[in-house]
């Protein structure tokens, strides 16, 4: 089926805006035109009407909650608000119940996310069994069951020794390791950031020093094994000063950013409102502008939302009982849009590329640009669109977020996977 959206405004080569036609058939991006240039006679015709058409957005870091946590998520509802939020291709978290630590689970994911035919679904499989940190997974049979790489997300694998074995056993295999970066020696029974807030409050906080100790000790693994090493949701100031420094002297390491460590720091938080508690948890403005630096200068690779819906239920349990974790398909384009792009503080272009494909570079997708012989991925997004965030309107059965009630500019309002309309605005899931 042959298709072709019209007056779409595109990201050219120089960052800059560009009317073209992009003619998708079976699937696939079959050019990307000029207006002038003469179009097939056959077809179905969508105006763009002058709206930004970029690839659909890829977010490498998610959590979909099944097997065993359907109260907060399901595949279908977490595909359904990724595709909702402009997201094409997500990748989910191991940390379910059981455990993504064997080929049956990764199996059940893939056919579920197959049922539900929204989001592609890459599933990451466990580096531990039950994600206990004591024995290696069989990183074989995962890797042969469609896991894409291997992480113990969630928790941090705290013995050296087994994180150096599971580094030397993915990199002979060409696997990425995915590191969730936390000592836990130094957060347990913590909640948020050392800082004013904890102190103001009497909590006990999370130091810093508890992600970057991780992150330091991986580099130099990394630095032995030779492997792809993977830094999650970084957020403070020592991580993406080590990363940079990896970086400089040709260490194999990428790293991630989520939106909320952009633009909220513990200064922000209007009290014990557990929407409000991830992790790692909002640190201090400092940390939030070296985040902002690593990202423009390419020291931390992408942006991804770590998704993690919970039940209100759980939620209303307050600061220190509330699980970590804050919903995030769904504002994260309009938020860092209406934070940094509608401000001039960022191009247009890098936010798209930080969204796009600077993550199909570090994981090898096919997907994440907007050529010729490329998936036909694909996201609407009205940047003149202001709207209002209410979570009583997400399609994620989370409403765990901070962000309610923010006005935000730069929605998207279509989503194509393989060259087909998964959503759309004016008639939603197709």
């Amino acid at each position: 089926m042959l298709q072709i959206i019209k007056n779409a405004n595109v990201i050219n080569e120089e960052g800059q805006l560009e009317l073209k036609t992009i003619v998708i058939d079976n699937g696939v991006i079959q050019s990307v035109t000029d207006e002038s240039h003469e179009l097939p006679d056959q077809g179905s015709v969508i105006d763009a009407e002058g709206k930004l058409v970029t690839p659909g957005f890829i977010d490498m870091h998610v959590h979909l909650r099944e097997p065993g946590f359907e109260h907060k998520e399901t595949i279908e509802s977490g595909s359904r608000s990724a595709v909702k939020g402009g997201y094409s291709t997500i990748a989910c978290m191991p940390n379910t119940k059981p455990v993504m630590d064997n080929p049956e689970t990764v199996a059940l994911v893939l056919e579920k996310a197959r049922q539900a035919d929204m989001a592609k679904v890459l599933p990451y499989a466990a580096i531990t069994k039950n994600e206990l940190g004591r024995e290696l997974t069989d990183f074989e049979a995962l890797k042969a069951a469609g896991a894409i790489g291997f992480t113990d997300d969630g928790v941090g694998v705290q013995n050296a020794q087994m994180m150096k074995d599971a580094m030397k056993k993915a990199a002979s295999m060409g696997m990425p390791v995915i590191a969730h970066c936390e000592d836990d020696s130094l957060v347990k029974g913590a909640c948020v950031t050392e800082g004013k807030f904890a102190e103001k409050h009497g909590l006990k906080g999370i130091p810093n020093e508890s992600e970057a100790i991780h992150v330091g000790r991986d580099i130099l693994l990394t630095e032995a094994t030779g492997v792809h090493y993977h830094v999650c949701h970084v957020s403070t100031e020592q991580s993406v000063r080590l990363i940079r420094q990896a970086k400089a002297i040709g260490i194999s390491v990428t790293a991630e950013v989520c939106p909320h460590h952009l633009v909220l720091s513990d200064e922000d938080i209007p009290g014990l409102d557990a929407n409000w508690k991830m992790n790692p948890p909002l640190r201090s403005p400092r940390d939030v502008e070296a985040c902002i630096e690593g990202l423009l200068d390419g020291t931390l690779d992408m942006i991804v939302t770590d998704h993690a819906p919970h039940s209100e239920e759980e939620k209303a349990k307050g600061m220190e009982l509330a699980p970590f974790g804050i919903v995030g398909f769904e504002t994260a384009f309009p938020l860092l849009y209406t934070k940094f792009v509608a401000t001039g503080k960022w191009d247009l272009s890098l936010l798209v590329q930080r969204m796009t494909s600077d993550p199909a570079r570090v994981f090898g997708l096919d997907n994440g640009v907007l050529k010729a012989g490329a998936p036909a991925d694909l996201t609407m997004i009205d940047l003149e669109s202001e709207k209002e965030v209410n979570p009583d309107q997400f399609a994620t059965k989370g409403r765990n977020t901070p962000f309610t009630g923010w006005k935000l500019k730069g929605w998207p309002v279509m989503t194509w996977v393989d060259g087909k309309i998964k959503w759309s605005e004016a008639n939603g899931f197709e």
